[in-house]
């Protein structure tokens, strides 16, 4: 997968174009993995990808997959997200 700053830049455009364009945002929401690479993200062949619109009154956690190298490099993975 290409760079996680890269892949974050992108995406940050995609958040600000769906603020300001319905038909946009409603193709996001229909057809995330199209948009997203349209877009300039990179994503794997054959990765399922979904994008929800939240609420002010909803919080979405995502639990990701432990990796084969086991907690800490996830737990350093995670660290670097924020």
């Amino acid at each position: 997968m290409a760079d996680h700053s890269a892949q974050k830049k992108v995406w940050m455009k995609v958040v600000a174009k769906a603020w300001e364009d319905e038909d946009f945002k409603k193709s996001l929401l229909a057809d995330p993995a199209g948009v997203l690479r349209a877009e300039g993200m990179s994503l794997p062949e054959g990765m399922d990808v979904r994008v929800v619109e939240a609420t002010e009154k909803q919080a979405w956690f995502i639990l990701p997959p432990q990796t084969a190298e086991g907690l800490v490099e996830g737990e350093e993975r995670l660290a670097a997200l924020f």
